[in-house]
């Protein structure tokens, strides 16, 4: 099977059925849809259409359900209200409000379609239309290693292009957590510093779901260390850090620390640089307060479109309102009758950031520096503030930065502002019997 040039070009394409028609002495559309029906397509105008398409740069649909990219657009929206940069671009370029509407006419364009009506006609018939992304992507969903690479060969375009809200076969590999597929697509030409509409590159989903073998691959290639996504500062370190992958942090740091801010000091119990950003007098140097708009997605799909949400760390399920600590199933059920708002509360006390990486000598240098323990700090940060023991990893000795903390006043009986719990609390639903009784002593 002949494959189609790495730079698709219509002419071409009718060039060859031509010579096929002239070659085995038969009608030109016979030999039209010869060649659509030899790679895949079930008729030479949906062979053409896709042509058209991937030469106008248009993203590539690769899901059946029309629902999937209502949510894609709504997350496009939250990105473009949250400023990152290439969210707001794809508004801009076609002139649309910042509303849902605005949202879908901007996916809609997006794929080369006027108006969600078209990009909806063309949904429907997506899993018999042989668009060849759509058919990489379910190979990569079934893990399938040698089908990606097949078609990959087949059709060269597909190393570079990218589906719906920018995600790219790289950063869908990354996601099945099966380097192997991802290691088939660098060979053949993936960019491993392409991020999505939201930032996120190919190296942010190895830092979220933990993957070194991953990071090693993708820092080989070329993945770069401070690309930002969800908001500034949200490096693949911080990413790391934040969902308490401490194998891919540590490896990431050994390359670059990026940001230089307190938020990576202390998840890497980093007292060299604690000593850069604290000064001598308790003063903090400019740094140690930048990049720190990385926000917590808080919806879910692949490949950092919208990361998922963590198992509960001790009951395996997802941590939903009425299983907050300390939150009873009436409190819970009052809640779910509020009005949801767009944003929650973004600040919690900070007892216990060092705690839970169990780095008591940076807690306690940053203590003695003049930081005040209970103040306040961006909500993704806070997350792990609040936590005796990061989930997913073996619990470590946190007395010497949780004795810091409290020797320099912190309050035991702060409640951070999303799930409404103290220190205790969180130790308790993280299962950290060390870190509760050191806190029951300490009243």
């Amino acid at each position: 099977m002949a494959a189609l040039p790495a730079k698709l070009d219509l002419g071409q394409v009718r060039k060859r059925a031509k010579d096929l028609a002239r070659a085995e002495s038969v009608e030109l559309s016979e030999a039209q849809f010869r060649i659509a029906r030899e790679h895949g397509f079930p008729s030479w105008p949906k062979l053409q259409a896709y042509v058209r398409r991937s030469l106008e740069g248009a993203q590539h649909a690769y899901h059946a359900d029309i629902d999937y990219y209502s949510e894609r657009a709504l997350g496009l929206l939250a990105s473009a209200d949250d400023g990152t940069p290439s969210a707001r671009a794809a508004f801009d370029r076609h002139r649309q409000p910042l509303t849902r509407g605005g949202a879908r006419t901007v996916v809609a364009r997006e794929h080369g379609f006027t108006s969600w009506r078209g990009l909806r006609e063309h949904v429907k018939t997506l899993t018999g239309s042989g668009e060849p992304f759509a058919r990489a992507y379910r190979l990569v969903e079934a893990r399938d290693v040698d089908g990606p690479a097949g078609l990959v060969d087949e059709f060269p375009e597909l190393a570079h292009a990218v589906g719906t809200n920018g995600n790219d076969l790289l950063g869908m590999a990354g996601a099945t957590c099966d380097e192997r597929l991802s290691r088939v697509l660098l060979a053949r030409g993936a960019d491993p510093a392409r991020g999505n509409a939201h930032g996120w590159t190919p190296l942010h989903q190895a830092a979220y779901s933990n993957l070194p073998l991953l990071t090693d691959l993708l820092l080989d290639a070329g993945a770069p260390l401070d690309v930002a996504a969800r908001g500034d500062g949200g490096t693949p370190l911080v990413v790391a850090l934040f969902w308490g992958n401490r194998t891919v942090a540590e490896k990431l740091a050994r390359h670059g620390k990026a940001p230089r801010n307190l938020r990576v000091a202390a998840g890497l119990g980093d007292a060299e640089l604690l000593d850069e950003l604290v000064r001598p007098n308790g003063t903090l140097a400019p740094a140690a307060g930048a990049h720190r708009e990385f926000y917590r997605p808080t919806a879910v799909s692949r490949s950092g479109a919208r990361p998922a949400t963590r198992p509960h760390p001790r009951r395996g399920a997802q941590l939903g309102r009425a299983q907050r600590p300390h939150r009873s199933p009436a409190h819970a059920r009052g809640a779910r009758r509020e009005p949801r708002r767009r944003r929650l509360p973004r600040h919690r006390a900070q007892l216990g950031r060092g705690a839970g990486q169990g780095h008591g000598r940076a807690d306690a240098a940053g203590a003695g520096r003049g930081r005040q323990p209970c103040r306040h700090v961006r909500r993704a940060e806070a997350r792990r503030r609040h936590h005796g023991t990061a989930p997913g990893r073996p619990e470590q000795p946190p007395r010497r930065a949780r004795g810091a903390h409290r020797r320099a006043g912190a309050d035991r009986d702060a409640r951070d502002g999303q799930w409404h719990s103290t220190p205790e609390g969180w130790a308790e639903a993280c299962d950290s019997p060390a870190a509760r009784e050191l806190l029951a002593r300490a009243r």
